[in-house]
């Protein structure tokens, strides 16, 4: 991947913009106009240059994501430190993300990600919906560390910020045509109308399918084919002689997939026991691209619209973003992945969203600006599971075979208040601070269809500061320390099989962040060498277990606080060197250790709750070394350009789920007698990932027209490992695999 620039927290980057920035606000920095390739972010709710920008904050722009033929936001993945994005087919556009250790493994729409997806401006409440295509985006920007003073609750370990293209207000189109491995095939076109000053209509259409990487053979044909559309359109309008602008976008998403399981059962567990022996022990690499599961399909409706308001009040911006999205899934599921019918199901779910943001942005007198504002957040959720459990009847549907199903109703409600602040109390040394303050109302109605447990219902509030200085001894050097605050709301646990743990509320998790660092920015803007450490400080942490309950999906996921939480502790390094105007290398790489502290939680022996001490055992989606190594190398022509692009990307092994490799009886962390953990199971561990991608793109000329034909391969060196993997209290396993080898040819025009 290719970085357009990299900062670290209190420590802009030194951007070399790949196009045209977008024009700075009147609270963007001064130094914009001193370098004319500043790239313009908003990652604090104002325009300003990346390197002014008191954050921790990676900036990717739409140039970068084409040369490396980005198929969705999770090509980032190992690119920028500390982030981590892959993908799990048990919802539609589902992503797990994670950002210096800290991530929300799963799609339950009733609690919340540890990392926020902001699109346009409004928070994607779920992790389903979070893989963004990667074709309309015109920047991306991935803040590190806890944002839970501009961003809010549910933001603890980073933001991804995404800004789609707006419309251009003259007339223009883009469009491409892609193929590649598995019968993979995408067409997708954006056209551009106006009068050039006061209005502008933006309209799309993506179209993506694929037969799959995996081979069922059970039934001898490729498996876990997807289809997708995408299209909406964008109004831009901008009065004459005004300083109000307001955008209005309304799309929708039609998904439909093949959730596809690679059976990881073992010997021991029930499973096993009913199905045929090659179907039991394989391997966590070769094995999972091959399966033998029932046939399964989801189907996915997500429309969405938001309007964006901005005027202007002399040196005062007045901006109001209002957000509503709905999803609509059906989705059957064989997940014991095997040819025998022991667990299939077929969940139903609806989910909407609203949101609205007010806020004001300005300067109160010379060397001193602010953000201020409030923000109103309220879901509704229903969801039912029909389970067949052991049902050897293939040809029954789930919701025939049984006759009480789990059944949910969830409703969140949150609101709050913040502001931000940025003060040059002397002469090169800056101080920022600000706070939020939060409040979160969750109810949650869940049991099993004729006989629902009693709905539980909860407030939580919490005050999240945050406080940096940066010191510039020179316009090439910064050095910065921050200590800031984040805040994931508590709720219930939604899988809950009995009334005693579906009632009972988990608390609030917070994670204090303490950050130093030091930037160079030398030789004219060439080098860039950002060096960052971080301790945080994760407290009340929630981690999800699975027990056995005596209930009719035979188990439960329970959400409980770690009552001694994790300590996590990195130091990361970014940077980019110019090499000359057709050359650029990127680098970057995280070290990151962590652990927890007293995670002892009750589980159950028998029909005993028994303490389980999993204190040993590692943070999931938390690996100890990434780094990444890229270039881009650009051939002026006679006929236009050849751009080159390479990209390495490391990834040192991690876990995916908390769970049980084996347990032994012992006194636990918190002195009661119980079982101690050894550590995660082995099957949930991720191989070593060195991801090769690679493109080559010719840029010509048609008439007036801008074309371009590009081959491209990923994951050239064929890693195969999974991207989520799970082991279900003692029953059963399962995994969804990383793509192999794939590659392919676009070609496209823009005018």
């Amino acid at each position: 991947m290719l970085l357009a620039g990299v900062s670290l927290p209190l420590m802009p980057g030194l951007a070399m913009a790949d196009e045209a920035p977008p024009a700075a606000s009147p609270q963007a920095d001064s130094a914009v106009s001193q370098d004319t390739n500043a790239i313009i972010v908003t990652a604090r709710r104002r325009a300003e240059s990346l390197q002014t920008t008191p954050v921790a904050i990676t900036a990717v722009s739409a140039a970068m994501l084409e040369n490396k033929a980005a198929v969705n936001i999770g090509d980032l993945q190992g690119a920028a430190p500390g982030l981590l994005i892959t993908q799990q087919n048990s919802g539609a556009q589902a992503a797990n993300l994670s950002i210096r250790g800290l991530t929300y493994a799963d799609i339950e729409k009733s609690q919340t990600p540890t990392v926020g997806v902001v699109v346009d401006g409004v928070t994607i409440g779920t992790n389903t919906g979070q893989l963004q295509d990667a074709f309309d985006i015109a920047q991306i920007e991935v803040l590190r560390g806890p944002q839970g003073t501009l961003f809010g609750a549910n933001t603890i370990g980073g933001v991804v910020n995404i800004t789609r293209s707006k419309p251009t207000m003259t007339a223009g189109m883009k469009a491409e045509f892609t193929y590649g491995r598995w019968n993979t095939w995408s067409g997708k076109v954006i056209g551009n109308f106006g009068n050039g000053e006061t209005m502008g209509l933006k309209l799309w259409y993506f179209h993506n399918q694929s037969d799959g990487f995996y081979h069922n053979a059970t039934y001898n044909r490729p498996d876990g084919g997807s289809k997708g559309d995408s299209f909406g359109g964008t109004i831009l309008f901008k009065p004459a002689d005004s300083d109000f602008t307001a955008q209005f976008t309304i799309e929708n998403v039609i998904q439909s997939f093949t959730p596809a399981v690679s059976n990881l059962a073992k010997t021991g567990e029930v499973f096993c026991a009913f199905e045929p022996a090659a179907e039991c022990n394989r391997n966590t690499t070769t094995d999972l691209y091959t399966t033998f599961g029932q046939p399964a399909l989801s189907n996915y409706h997500a429309p969405d619209a938001t309007l964006e308001m901005n005027y202007s009040l002399g040196s005062v911006k007045l901006t109001a973003i209002t957000g509503w999205r709905h999803s609509a899934e059906r989705q059957t599921q064989d997940f014991d992945g095997s040819s025998t019918d022991l667990y299939y199901v077929d969940r139903i779910q609806n989910y909407t969203q609203w949101s609205q943001e007010l806020r004001a942005a300005g300067n109160l007198f010379q060397g001193f600006d602010y953000v201020i504002g409030g923000f109103y957040f309220n879901s509704k959720y229903d969801f039912k599971q029909c389970s067949r459990v052991f049902g050897f009847s293939p040809n029954t549907p789930p919701c025939t075979f049984d006759a009480a199903p789990q059944i949910e109703n969830a409703k969140s409600e949150s609101y709050a208040a913040f502001a931000d602040f940025n003060w040059a109390v002397v002469d090169k040394v800056r101080l920022s601070f600000g706070g939020r303050w939060s409040h979160d109302y969750k109810y949650l109605a869940n049991g099993f269809l004729g006989a629902p447990f009693p709905p539980g219902s909860a407030n939580f509030s919490k005050f999240t500061p945050k406080v940096g200085i940066d010191y510039r001894p020179s316009s090439d050097a910064m050095v910065y320390a921050s200590w800031s605050r984040g805040y994931r709301s508590g709720g219930f646990s939604p899988r809950a099989g009995d009334a005693n743990y579906a009632t009972k509320p988990f608390q609030p998790e917070t994670l204090d962040s303490y950050e130093v660092g030091a930037k160079l920015d030398l030789f004219d803007h060439r080098l860039n060498i950002n060096l960052a450490g971080y301790i945080s400080d994760y407290k009340n942490m929630q981690q999800n277990t699975t027990i056995p309950c005596t209930c009719s999906t035979g188990n439960q996921t329970i959400t409980s606080n770690v009552p001694g939480g994790a300590l996590i502790k990195g130091i990361e390094f970014d940077g980019s060197l110019r090499v000359s105007s057709n050359f650029k290398i990127t680098a970057s790489a995280a070290l990151m250790q962590s652990h927890f502290r007293r995670f002892v939680v009750g589980g159950l022996v028998g029909t005993t709750i028994t303490p389980f001490d999993y204190t040993a055992n590692r943070l999931i989606y938390a690996p100890t070394f990434s780094g990444s190594l890229s270039g881009d190398y650009t051939v002026p022509t006679d006929f236009g350009s050849v751009v080159a692009s390479a990209s390495w990307r490391h990834i040192s092994p991690y876990d995916e789920q908390i769970s049980i490799a084996s347990s032994t009886a012992g006194t636990t962390a918190l002195g009661s007698s119980g079982q101690i953990v050894s550590g995660n199971d082995p099957r949930v561990r991720t191989v070593t990932q060195d991801l090769v991608d690679a493109s080559l793109t010719l840029n010509f000329k048609l008439n007036k027209t801008d074309a371009y034909v590009r081959v491209f391969g990923r994951n050239l060196a064929d890693i195969r490992t999974t991207t989520h993997a799970f082991t279900v209290a003692g029953l059963w396993s399962f995994g969804m695999a990383l793509e192999p080898r794939t590659y392919g040819g676009t070609i496209g025009f823009k005018f």
